[in-house]
């Protein structure tokens, strides 16, 4: 929406979606995806680029309009995210990072201490470093100071098309953290990008609930939708919740009380 621009990163956005380049049967779908997502940011892992391959590589698939978001996925620990997170930079990824640091196989959580280490040094070093964390609130205070551009908690484990589970805490991020949060991981559905956005989400991150849906390139329309409609919502302002039923029109005036009081009710 042109006016309520989404300015992250020294970039002015359109799109609050950010869209990824895994789990597809066939990667000869992302442009599509991104043409009818409307997203601008496209996250990628540094291993699935092979800038001197002719074939076979990602890259090769994503538009040259896209903002590429590298991520750090197979680091375990701060220094190996640093690590690729400069080798990305090297190979001409440009200076925007997502930190992914798991050693946790089993289910993938994020160890927001080495991600907040990370933040730090790259932050430092002229990147702008998105965070995948944990929703912790004191955690995400400490990624504000080590300079991140960005905050994102997971909704549910990455890959699970769970939805929000952790809502409460994402909520409370919102509304504590002043730099922008990016519900990462775990949504499944339309409804729930458009529901973390009605929260006051700044964005959502979505992949495997659209590389691993049926029509991958009509679900990627669809959550365009939805994050569009979740951030009108927001800015419109939510009406008031209500413990008691509340009628939207009088309980007065109808017609057989129209005739007691001496007229038939129609003029």
């Amino acid at each position: 929406m042109e006016r309520d621009p989404f300015e992250i990163g020294g970039r002015k956005l359109t799109s609050r979606l950010f869209i990824g380049t895994g789990k597809y049967a066939n990667d000869a779908f992302i442009p599509g995806v991104c043409r009818s997502s409307g997203s601008e940011v496209i996250t990628v892992a540094l291993r699935r680029v092979d800038f001197a391959s002719k074939t076979d590589n990602v890259v090769q698939h994503i538009p040259s309009e896209m903002v590429l978001l590298p991520n750090t996925s197979g680091a375990r620990n701060a220094d190996e995210a640093v690590r690729i997170a400069r080798l990305a930079r090297a190979s001409g990824c440009g200076d925007w990072i997502k930190i992914e640091a798991i050693s946790d196989q089993k289910h993938l959580l994020p160890d927001n201490m080495e991600t907040i280490k990370a933040t730090e040094t790259l932050s430092k070093e002229g990147f702008f470093v998105f965070p995948y964390m944990n929703p912790d609130l004191m955690d995400a205070r400490r990624l504000v100071d080590a300079g991140a551009a960005a905050v994102m908690p997971l909704g549910a484990p990455i890959g699970t098309n769970r939805g929000l589970m952790t809502r409460e805490m994402v909520q409370i991020l919102i509304d504590e953290i002043k730099i922008p949060i990016i519900v990462d991981a775990g949504i499944g559905k339309p409804s729930q990008a458009c529901e973390a956005m009605e929260m006051g989400a700044a964005a959502c991150l979505v992949n495997t609930a659209i590389a691993s849906s049926d029509d991958p390139i009509a679900m990627g329309r669809a959550f365009g939708r939805a994050v569009k409609a979740g951030r009108e919502a927001f800015l419109a302002g939510a009406g008031a919740v209500r413990q008691r039923a509340s009628a939207s029109s009088p309980l007065t005036g109808f017609l057989h009380e129209r005739e007691k009081e001496g007229g038939n009710g129609i003029s």
